[in-house]
């Protein structure tokens, strides 16, 4: 495929921006970015904070951050000592989402950076830092500020993506394929984003008209029946401020989501990616869950970090998402393994451990807690999504009667439009 290279990286600048943060004019934006030593994620970090100011933002607050900084953490801090985080940093970002600002975060990841380090450390710190963004993660839940995710090419993860081509190739072929899933080689990148939300948004109209008491998936090694919140919501297709401002949390996306009733989750469920958490790989695992939650679990790699996460606080073993993504989509299609959970997630179907989005609840934001876990809604630190969807998978939706129908067969839609 031939494209202007430098064009295209400016391209996915601007979309971060305008379609992912959505930054306004007059408003903070702050940008967590990776420092590497790959002068293309600098220019491109470059790329992003003048496209913020092009779209009128009043201050870009950048956040540079090493990945590497967390592993001689782990290898060199004194024992007890995980329980630090960064409060500054979650101060500042509060303030400014309070405001009605933006975050951005892209990140560069190594998939084996942490492979070996103390599990026990590693939950610690996740824990002490999941605790500090939780008054930020409550603006967002209400409507306030937006925020966004997205991940850049890198020689680590390139060589785990596409391992069969020469080295020096494999970081330009990981480009393309990340410009090719975020639609940024389209001749109008915003406009391209605007139908596929448009389309995603439809979806999840139409199952939440439906009102599914409960769905019951089926594939080799899954047989599950999830059950649903009353008055829950389908979201897809990005998310809305209180002002009605769209934004895209996730570039790409591809999912329509939900929320699982935390009491009502029965079965066993079959991972069909590796699921990347902290820098660990957990694979080929399976969970079995009675009344809502893990009771049992096997994993032919990472079983301690899994268990660990599991032990995060009490909503930790419980369901926060069901997401429905077609087999056909394009990041599925390509055939490959991003061992990325923000790309691998929108090649499959998903479920995700902890926290449900409020807003995926008539209502949910603005609950008491205990009103909310009475209606199904799960409450936790962590909210991890792994893959459980294949060309083999099927969903029915369960009516309120107990009569079903197809959601999905074969992994792709079961229902037109």
């Amino acid at each position: 495929m031939t494209f202007d290279f430098e064009a295209t990286l400016k391209k996915y600048a601007e979309v971060l921006v305008r379609v992912g943060a959505n930054v306004q004019p007059g408003k903070k934006m702050v940008f967590n970015a990776p420092v590497t030593d790959d002068p293309t994620i600098r220019r491109l970090c470059h790329y992003i904070i003048a496209s913020a100011y092009d779209a009128g933002a009043s201050l870009v607050l950048t956040n540079w951050t090493d990945e590497q900084e967390f592993k001689i953490r782990l290898e060199h801090a004194t024992d007890g000592t995980f329980e630090e985080a960064d409060k500054w940093g979650e101060q500042a970002l509060y303030d400014i989402i309070k405001d009605g600002g933006s975050a951005l975060s892209l990140r560069v990841a190594d998939p084996d950076l942490l492979e070996g380090q103390d599990a026990t450390k590693i939950a610690t710190y996740r824990k002490a830092a999941a605790t500090l963004r939780q008054p930020t993660r409550k603006l967002w839940n209400q409507g306030i500020g937006t925020w966004s995710l997205a991940s850049g090419s890198y020689q680590p993860w390139a060589d785990k993506v596409v391992p069969g081509l020469p080295t020096e190739e494999r970081v330009a072929k990981l480009w393309e394929m990340i410009f090719q899933v975020t639609r940024v080689l389209e001749e109008d990148p915003v406009a391209a984003w605007q139908t596929h939300s448009q389309n995603l948004i439809d979806r999840a109209k139409y199952l939440t008209e439906k009102q599914y008491s409960a769905l019951k998936i089926t594939s080799p090694g899954t047989d599950l029946t999830l059950g649903l919140a009353d008055n829950h919501i389908w979201l897809g297709g990005g998310d809305l401020t209180q002002d009605g401002l769209p934004y895209m949390p996730n570039i790409p996306t591809e999912e329509v989501f939900t929320m699982p009733h935390r009491a009502r989750v029965d079965g066993t469920v079959t991972s069909t990616k590796p699921l990347i958490y902290s820098g660990t790989m957990i694979d080929d695992f399976s969970l079995t869950f009675k009344d809502g939650k893990v009771v049992d679990l096997k994993a032919g790699k990472g079983e301690e970090t899994l268990r660990k996460m599991l032990e995060t606080d009490e909503g930790a073993p419980r369901l926060g998402e069901i997401a429905l993504v077609p087999h056909s989509s394009p990041i599925s299609q390509m055939g490959a393994l991003f061992y990325n959970t923000l790309f691998d997630e929108n090649a499959s179907c998903h479920i995700a451990l902890g926290a449900a989005y409020h807003n995926t609840m008539e209502n949910g934001p603005f609950m008491s807690e205990e009103d909310y876990a009475a209606a199904g809604g799960n409450s936790s630190l962590i909210h991890t999504d792994f893959m459980i969807g294949s060309g083999e998978t099927s969903i029915d939706g369960v009516k309120a009667d107990g009569s079903t129908e197809p959601v999905m067969r074969s992994g792709e839609w079961a229902f037109e439009l």
